[in-house]
């Protein structure tokens, strides 16, 4: 089922959260509303359930229009981030009430609750109650919950974010299953960039009520069109430096980035350097010097922070067992094809 937003405006009182947002979901496809707190996303995604109605614009199901209709009448699923599992109810209840608002008879309710108790890979817990279930647990019947009555689309607010951090790892790569498997249209709500990128087909990161960029993960994180989504994707984050074009060269303080082949600036010219970790160290060559300021080690790798003389820092990530001490001095280099170019304002260039 395809989701068409088409200039969705929505506003509280005199304030104005959403202004002429156009948004397309394919069919089949699992798509992130991602930003930070304040974007507007979660807005979004109740406005789709019908629980805020829209100011202006229409928002299409497929060939229906269903800007207007109660949330009851649009058939959707929704996982929310605090699970809504009723206590008094066991899990099989908590299933099927879907099916017994719609009147469905005994036999029918029954055979959909088992079917879907199996996909999301809860059969043996039908019969206890939400307070004797694990967190990922109740995550898993909150999804049976939405998708047993078969909806047209599926909306997860923030639906890993009470999780541990194995569990999320788990849930995430369930959620994606699961909705592959179903074939069923998502929509995700989230503030983290890792849900957003290894769950869905593309990304819509969103900023100030407006998307500041709609692609796929890769496309996002390898072409990010402005500072903002640059530095928004990425764990550790990229650093941004101000530098000057001189000649073949990025030239910061007495450092040096080479320009990649192909490409064309005007001598003099400012502007900022985004430098990914991956893409700042020792392999690249030594044209860039500073002190060791900050060492993570994380198991398979260590990361490191690379004060330069002006006070800017570089972050890099290294392969475990690289050891270098605090205040070291190194001379790095940076893989010149990888550098991305924003003007002072931020945009790409």
């Amino acid at each position: 089922m395809q989701l068409k937003l088409k200039n969705f405006t929505k506003t509280f009182d005199s304030t104005t959260v959403i202004d002429g947002m156009d948004l397309t979901v394919n069919d089949g496809e699992m798509m992130a509303l991602l930003g930070p707190s304040g974007c507007g996303k979660s807005t979004t995604l109740f406005t789709i359930c019908g629980i805020h109605r829209m100011n202006g614009g229409t928002l299409h199901f497929g060939d229906r229009e269903v800007s207007n209709l109660p949330s009851q009448q649009r058939n959707v699923g929704v996982v929310f981030q605090n699970y809504a599992l009723y206590p008094h109810m066991d899990i099989r209840d908590n299933i099927a009430f879907p099916l017994r608002v719609q009147k469905l008879d005994s036999t029918t309710i029954a055979r959909k609750v088992k079917e879907i108790a199996e996909l999301v890979h809860i059969p043996e817990l039908l019969d206890r109650r939400p307070a004797q279930l694990s967190g990922g647990q109740q995550q898993r019947v909150a999804l049976a919950r939405a998708l047993v009555r078969k909806p047209d689309v599926l909306l997860l607010d923030e639906p890993l974010a009470n999780l541990d951090a194995k569990l999320r790892l788990e849930m995430r790569s369930e959620i994606r299953r699961i909705q592959l498997e179903t074939g069923i249209t998502a929509i995700l709500v989230t503030h983290d960039q890792v849900e957003a990128m290894s769950m869905c087909d593309r990304i819509a990161l969103m900023k100030d009520g407006k998307i500041v960029q709609l692609s796929e993960p890769s496309e996002m994180y390898n072409n990010p069109s402005n500072v903002f989504v640059a530095g928004f994707l990425g764990n550790p984050p990229i650093s941004f430096v101000k530098a000057q074009v001189q000649g073949d060269d990025f030239g910061f303080g007495n450092n040096r980035v080479a320009v990649a082949p192909g490409l064309k600036f005007r001598v003099g010219g400012a502007l900022q350097l985004g430098i990914r970790p991956e893409h700042f160290g020792p392999q690249f060559g030594r044209d860039v010097q500073g002190k060791i300021s900050f060492v993570e080690n994380q198991g398979r790798e260590d990361l490191y922070n690379v004060t330069l003389e002006n006070g800017v820092v570089i972050r890099s990530i290294q392969p475990a067992g690289t050891r270098l001490k605090l205040g070291e001095t190194v001379s790095w280099g940076v893989s010149s094809e990888n550098v991305l170019t924003f003007d002072l304002q931020g945009a790409r260039l």
